[in-house]
């Protein structure tokens, strides 16, 4: 009888271990990746704002570059239609 006790909680030793090892890589790898999900949400959002201040600047040049279009063709239609 005592060997059969020995036996079972053996077994239940083993069948916890074998469980147990793989909870804790799934939970290992689990924090890993959500390390890496902030810090590639953080560059994104960094990214983001980095851009929206290039575009911005962007237009803004497109702007300018367009008034001074405008003002050339202005001043190449008076050329063109002086008498």
């Amino acid at each position: 009888m005592e060997w059969t006790v020995v036996t079972a909680l053996a077994a239940l030793v083993g069948l916890g271990a074998s469980v147990v090892k793989p909870i804790v890589s799934l939970t290992k790898s689990i924090t890993a990746l959500t390390v890496v999900v902030e810090r590639v949400e953080k560059e994104l959002a960094e990214q983001a704002r980095h851009s929206q201040e290039s575009h911005r600047r962007i237009w803004a040049k497109n702007e300018e570059q367009d008034g001074r279009l405008d003002e050339h063709e202005r001043r190449i239609d008076r050329l063109e239609h002086r008498p």
